[in-house]
């Protein structure tokens, strides 16, 4: 009976069920865990845990799944009940779907084509408070925040004056109607164009566009 009080007790959600029974075949062999849930859609997962939060440790969660996604369910899980830990389980290696799971406070993002070790590593380096991402997520989170620093960098280096341009750029204003509502000249309006284009590293007012949106000056 003590020795059943020290595993982790994991409640696991995939909507293909032979998924779910490799995953937990994989998992019996290590005598520190035991699934002793199993969900079919994001919904069934949540009202589990909603119902018993105090009887499990770990999620082990697919990112997409019917009703609920698997990051909207992170995202509550870690909002309602965050000594809950949570590991993303994807087919998807993409920037978008990672930076989805990193928003959501995910504990840790694993390929589905991994093997048996790469799943161990993870739930232990989690239930141990670390985070785990595979190795062939590193470099995605790694270039994703690297562009970000860029961004961030990029925008630092505006002035008030030509974030205020840039902002009228975006709305489709020529540089004449720029000039008319900010009580400028034409010229002075061209030249923070110019060097707009320059400290963004932008080649177009599209690119100006694309770089705002990026870096959340206009919605």
């Amino acid at each position: 009976l003590q020795m059943e009080q020290t595993k982790i007790i994991i409640l696991l959600a995939d909507d293909h069920q032979m998924m779910i029974d490799g995953v937990k075949d994989m998992l019996s062999k290590d005598p520190g865990y035991i699934v002793t849930a199993e969900a079919n859609n994001r919904q069934m997962a949540y009202e589990m845990l909603a119902a018993s939060p105090g009887n499990f440790q770990l999620l082990l969660t697919d990112i997409s799944m019917p009703l609920l996604s698997g990051t909207q369910l992170c995202r509550m899980v870690k909002d309602q009940f965050p000594h809950i830990q949570v590991l993303i389980l994807s087919m998807y290696n993409n920037a978008t779907a990672v930076q989805e799971a990193i928003f959501a406070e995910a504990d840790g993002y694993i390929l589905k084509n991994e093997g048996r070790d790469e799943l161990l590593k993870a739930v232990h380096r989690i239930t141990n408070g670390g985070n785990y991402f595979s190795q062939d997520i590193v470099p995605i989170i790694y270039n994703q925040y690297h562009k970000q620093k860029i961004q961030d960098e990029q925008i630092s280096h505006l002035s008030a004056r030509e974030k205020e341009i840039l902002g009228l750029i975006v709305k489709e204003l020529t540089s004449e109607e720029i000039a008319e509502k900010l009580f400028i000249s034409k010229k002075t309006v061209d030249n923070h164009r110019a060097n707009i284009l320059v400290k963004t590293q932008c080649r177009s007012t599209i690119g100006l566009v694309k770089f705002a949106i990026k870096s959340g000056l206009i919605e």
